[in-house]
């Protein structure tokens, strides 16, 4: 029984998520996640990422150094903090933390250097997941649906509610990222309320629709164009928050109306993939949709999720147990570090676009 630490961390910067599974492949794979949990980044780190964009080459790279022994550091904690045996670890998958991200251009670059992180835990280490997809043409993203397929197969539809929402559909292998979500919801209360998050979108749900700002940001050329399709982190800071930023108007508002903008994009997005398959809206009649990430824990906008997917689509919107909610990704991550190893395709071409399915990531043997 394979055991793996897998890490992700998320356009929202909220921390670095860290999985320990165990995978078990006797008819079918499966999965226990034995602990969980994420180190929230410091203010410091949080600078460190969100402007990494900025730096030359040499502060690039050192960044990138920097941030591999970190991450290498908090596994260290991780073991130690839940008495794990280091030599029961077969390897570790880390994501690393996406900087740029340009697959027209056949690049896509995440920090974290892998050898610093097997040199800091003596473990095996498999990173750079996404760069062989994009290599052969694809848009290296979303890298999950491999893990879903396997492990998540009694869903139809799985919607990831993190920085950047994305979905997949298993039954047509489709998934693509639909818009930023907790990046911008979390800065916007970061930025104007001081807090971390709108906790259960409480101050979104006594906001104001603003349909002026709702109409604007529908029109973003990216939301036109079909699948497949990915977003880089630069597109929530630098397309869609300046526009909200531009309203000038209250917080609440501007917290609802972005709420309000996340769901209509959603269901437009399953519009979309009804309208390019051919199919009515009875293709999705009683079908279930598993949804993760932060944002699922924030019950206005689950709430008005879930009601809008019943009334258009007749799609029960799922909410599973809290670690898969919170560390999904990261447990995918170990997933698709273990497939790496195993020499098996871990990124699927169909979702992608890319020439071939491929073998993605780097190998750090200590």
């Amino acid at each position: 029984m394979p055991r793996v630490i897998g890490l992700m961390s998320g356009s929202s910067l909220d921390g670095l998520d860290i999985a320990c599974v165990d995978f078990s492949a006797d008819e079918k794979w499966t999965f226990q996640i034995v602990h969980a949990e994420t180190v929230p980044y410091s203010s410091e780190w949080v600078k460190r990422l969100s402007t990494a964009t900025e730096l030359d080459a040499r502060a690039y790279l050192l960044l990138h150094t920097s941030y591999g022994n970190y991450i290498g550091e908090c596994v260290n904690d991780f073991l130690a903090k839940y008495k794990l045996e280091v030599e029961k670890i077969d390897l570790i998958a880390s994501h690393g933390h996406t900087v740029f991200h340009e697959p027209w251009n056949r690049m896509t670059g995440q920090i974290g250097d892998g050898a610093a992180i097997s040199a800091r835990t003596r473990l095996l280490v498999v990173n750079d997941l996404r760069a062989m997809d994009v290599a052969y043409g694809g848009q290296g993203a979303p890298i999950v649906p491999i893990g879903e397929e396997y492990l998540f197969n009694e869903y139809r539809l799985l919607l990831n509610l993190g920085g950047i929402a994305n979905m997949t559909d298993r039954k047509y292998q489709i998934a693509f990222d639909i818009c930023p979500a907790n990046r911008i919801l979390n800065k916007l209360v970061q930025d104007y309320l001081q807090k971390e998050y709108d906790e259960n979108g409480q101050q979104a749900s006594i906001g104001q629709l603003n349909s002026s700002l709702l109409t604007t940001l529908n029109q973003l050329d990216y939301y036109r164009k079909s699948y497949p399709k990915s977003l880089s982190n630069s597109f929530g800071l630098d397309v869609v928050y300046p526009l909200i930023e531009k309203e000038n108007g209250n917080i609440n508002d501007a917290l609802h109306t972005y709420v309000e903008h996340i769901i209509q994009q959603i269901c437009h997005s399953i519009e979309m993939i009804i309208d390019k398959e051919k199919q009515g809206k009875s293709a999705y009649a009683n079908c279930k949709m598993l949804v993760t990430g932060g944002g699922a824990h924030n019950k206005y906008l689950f709430q008005g999720l879930q009601n809008r997917l019943r009334d258009q689509f007749q799609i029960e919107a799922v909410y599973p147990e809290k670690d898969v909610v919170d560390f999904k990704e990261a447990l995918i991550m170990a997933f698709i570090g273990l497939l790496r190893v195993q020499k098996k395709a871990n990124v699927l071409a169909s979702v992608t676009g890319a020439e071939k399915d491929s073998i993605g990531g780097a190998v750090w043997q200590n």
